[in-house]
């Protein structure tokens, strides 16, 4: 009842809901590439109660990897001298191919000899989902060699009747192995297959051996065997041959597939087993079959013994359709920025009903980044994060759906930006020894705990440093963003002085290059896990960058740590300078200066100083000559005059006009410290005093003008004299560069996204969460009629629902496009599952094990 009048009032004042585009003709989708694209996001947590060595030193050093099938995919930290190792790392990946089992390995470390596996977890594909999104415990099981393959195996057996020279008859069996699929590497390599193909019955077994194949995980054997399958009769006794049922009912081929180990021994890749009475009724039998692992009788005693490892696993496949299905749901998402209020929109609407938020935040911020709609989103689930904060002191330190779209948008677009940024301060981190622990309790023998302070002094001296002065490699979408939640704080709380830096801060600084610091593997700063020195160096940086970060604390000159030692520490760098330091990057990462000016405020004075500038104007006699001239810089424009003080500029660029600032090669007029301003019309070159001054004229100018449209992505590092360009020779004035620009690049990076796999996900999340939906849309029922809760809160109290007619019209739109979008997918599992047959390469059979 809720509901329909709920309808009703919608009805009356919305306009007409987003429909579908005109549904491709039937069977259209069937000609045209449906993309199955697989993904894999969770947490390694832990391990527990692990086997000890049998000796004084029971502990281990632990580590754990992720593999499809037989390939790793992904590898954690070691963890030392634990037999509870609590890894705790994220993942996320794409999954390329097909695979059957996802399998989890804990290791020992070994130094000097191999890695020892300790256990596994191996999870079928059909199975995961019944893990998805929850933490669970999973026993360790043994690890064996000959449980561990990969892959399967091409088959065709035939039954052909064979004359004998004397008259007899046999039934001969063809076994034809073509080829395998999919075997997996050994040691890293592609391994060199053979097959050994065997007839085994209750009193046989007749073995024989393809030829070996060199480096190949898909080798094509095309080799075919012979075998007599039952005793030898003549024409007396039966005119015609028939396989006798005892014999036919106990025999079977047996194909096992080895790597040849040349000088070592054989490693077992596999076996399958069919039935010769496959053949009772046809004459010939063709099939893939996958590959089965072989017991050889060597068991553990108990696998509860191993131990145990806790995953979070969630495994996606999504069905990507041709483009024009999608256009309805874009459409809809897309205006989720312009909906009054944000609640009622269909990509706020789909934070509150997926069970974890995490799901629906990464395909709707790639998405909205890719049609350039995040900035407002963002900017208006802020806005709903603010109404809820009381103290300025706790402003964006939830999780909600504001800060996980930003903390997703700053690892999209800031990937570039901390890898020009922190890289090669970690990279010298990483690869010294230098010991940082300035615990004393976790202080080892022999250890200065004065230099160790030094050490991390100056490691987090040169990391804050690099950080502030980075401000112009800060992408711009950060920046417009950092710009809206620097405004919208100061207006929640207009008596903080401190909460236009602390908004802005608690995200550049906490959850940004903080994390990076701690964890550069995930980021993909590093190729490989830190070890155990350096993970705890890297902790000590970052808790002491995020806390130099943060304004609100640098304000009263106290810092958060609850350590003693860190809090003594700290003192170091509680100077004005790093207050200054952070302030003036902050400021330059979001204010207005890069923004074109509206001709309403006054212009923000950046900087001014002599140089030298070459002279713009041609003359028919005489060269060029460079002048002294006086130059300032504001955020609208960059003049230059004759003296300091003069009001007559003798030249002017507007900064919405400087397409690329970049230094000049020193041979183009055999000067010193030389950089070039290239605008909409002549290049302006430049001469600094000194090598300072020109990286700052370089430094200030970029900034100012990352954010123009038409940036130049290459320039011309020489200048252009005596008709041509004196780096590439090209004669054209109007020649494009012959070298790609440093400067500014990363501020408008184009970032890869496939909008339909994101929609498809959103498609997929929405249909998971009807049921949520669906009460969802109930709730604004009652709430239209009762205004508000009355007897059943608990089905909707936990939603956000600001205007529950605009909220139900939403809904109404967004069930009536994926019920449009439930029909192309369904003719599309129909038409899978009927194509894809039994046998198949897409579908091979699963044969019986040992």
């Amino acid at each position: 009842m809720a509901a329909a009048a709920l309808g009703a009032a919608a009805a009356s004042s919305q306009a007409p809901a987003a429909t579908a585009t005109a549904e491709p003709g039937a069977g259209d989708e069937d000609s045209r590439e449906v993309r199955v694209l697989q993904s894999l996001r969770g947490k390694i947590c832990e391990a527990k109660n692990l086997l000890p060595y049998l000796g004084p030193n029971k502990m281990r050093d632990c580590f754990c990897t992720i593999n499809l099938d037989q390939e790793e995919v992904y590898r954690t930290q070691v963890v030392e001298k634990s037999l509870s190792p609590f890894f705790s790392e994220e993942f996320y990946f794409e999954i390329p191919r097909t695979f059957q089992y996802l399998s989890f390995y804990v290791y020992d470390k070994n130094v000097l000899q191999r890695d020892l596996r300790i256990g596994k977890v191996a999870i079928k594909k059909e199975d995961l989902c019944n893990h998805s999104g929850k933490e669970t415990w999973f026993s360790l099981q043994p690890v064996d060699s000959n449980s561990e393959v990969q892959g399967k195996v091409h088959l065709e057996l035939k039954l052909n009747e064979l004359i004998t020279e004397n008259g007899t008859v046999c039934q001969q069996l063809v076994v034809h192995i073509k080829a395998c699929h999919g075997l997996p590497l050994i040691n890293g390599q592609s391994c060199d297959p053979y097959a050994t193909v065997s007839l085994v019955g209750p009193s046989r077994n007749d073995q024989k051996k393809t030829k070996v194949k060199k480096k190949t995980s898909n080798p094509q054997f095309n080799e075919i065997f012979y075998f007599e399958v039952t005793r030898s009769s003549s024409y007396t006794r039966k005119s015609q041959f028939q396989v006798e049922e005892e014999d036919i009912e106990k025999l079977e081929i047996r194909i096992d597939l080895w790597n040849n180990g040349n000088l070592v021994q054989d490693v077992f890749l596999g076996e399958i087993k069919v039935p010769v009475n496959v053949l009772r009724n046809d004459s010939s039998h063709q099939a893939w079959y996958l590959l089965q692992p072989r017991d050889n009788g060597n068991k553990s005693s108990k696998t509860d013994d191993l131990g145990s490892l806790r995953l979070n696993i969630c495994y996606t496949e999504d069905y990507v359709l041709p483009s024009e299905y999608y256009g309805p749901l874009k459409t809809l998402l897309l205006k989720s920025p312009d909906v009054q209020p944000i609640s009622a929109s269909a990509a706020y609407i789909l934070g509150e009903i997926c069970r974890d938020k995490n799901d629906a935040v990464l395909p709707l911020v790639r998405l909205l980044l890719h049609h350039d709609r995040l900035v407002p989103f963002a900017t208006a689930v802020a806005e709903l994060d603010l109404k809820d904060t009381q103290d300025a002191n706790t402003i964006f330190r939830g999780n909600s759906l504001a800060t996980r779209c930003l903390d997703e948008m700053m690892k999209i677009v800031g990937g570039h930006y901390l890898k020009v940024t922190l890289k090669p301060i970690l990279d010298e981190i990483c690869e010294s020894s230098k010991s940082c622990e300035i615990d004393p309790i976790k202080l080892k023998e022999g250890d200065n705990v004065e230099n160790n302070k030094e050490n991390l002094r100056y490691y987090v001296d040169k990391l804050f440093s690099t950080i502030v002065k980075s401000s112009m490699s800060c992408p711009t979408v950060m920046c417009d963003i950092f710009y809206s939640l620097r405004q919208m704080a100061t207006q929640r709380f207009p008596n903080d002085p401190h909460v236009q830096y602390s908004a802005v801060s608690s995200f550049v600084f906490l959850r940004f290059f903080a994390v990076a610091v701690v964890s550069p593997h995930t980021f993909h700063l590093r190729p490989h896990h830190p070890d155990a020195q350096t993970i705890r160096t890297l902790t000590l940086i970052s808790k002491t960058i995020q806390t130099l970060g943060s304004w609100g604390s640098l304000s009263k000159s106290k810092s958060s740590f609850k350590e003693s030692f860190m809090c003594e520490f700290f003192k170091m760098f509680q100077e004005e300078g790093y207050i200054i330091a952070v302030k003036k990057f902050l400021d330059e990462i979001s204010s207005t200066e890069t923004k074109e000016s509206s001709g309403t405020s006054e212009p923000v004075h950046l900087k001014e100083g002599e140089m030298y500038k070459r002279a713009q104007g041609r003359t028919r006699i005489g060269k060029k000559n460079f002048k002294k001239r006086w130059f300032c810089l504001t955020s609208r424009e960059l003049t230059y005059h004759k003296q300091p003080g003069s009001k007559d500029a003798i030249y002017t660029i507007p900064v919405k006009n400087i397409l690329a600032v970049e230094k000049l090669e020193e041979s183009s007029f055999n000067k010193k410290n030389m950089f070039q301003v290239i605008h909409t019309e002549k290049p302006l070159y430049v001469q600094a005093n000194n090598c300072v001054e020109a990286n700052e004229w370089i430094d200030v100018l970029c900034r100012v003008s990352r954010c123009n449209q038409n940036r130049l992505s290459s320039y011309h590092p020489s200048a252009y004299l005596n008709g041509s360009w004196l780096c590439c020779q090209e004669t054209s004035e109007n020649a494009h560069g012959c070298k790609p620009c440093t400067a500014g690049v990363p501020a408008d990076i184009q970032i890869d996204i496939d909008e339909d796999r994101e929609t498809e996900r959103i498609y997929s999340l929405f249909t998971l969460s009807l049921p949520k939906l669906q009460k969802m849309e109930e709730a604004c029922g009652t709430i239209a009629v009762y205004q508000g809760p009355q007897k059943e809160p608990d089905d909707y109290s936990n939603f956000v629902i600001e205007d529950s007619v605009t909220t139900f019209k939403t809904i109404q739109q967004v069930k009536s496009i994926i019920e449009k979008l439930d029909e192309p997918h369904e003719k599309y599992r129909k038409k899978r599952s009927s194509s894809a047959k039994y046998g198949s390469k897409e579908n091979p059979i699963v044969g019986k094990t040992s």
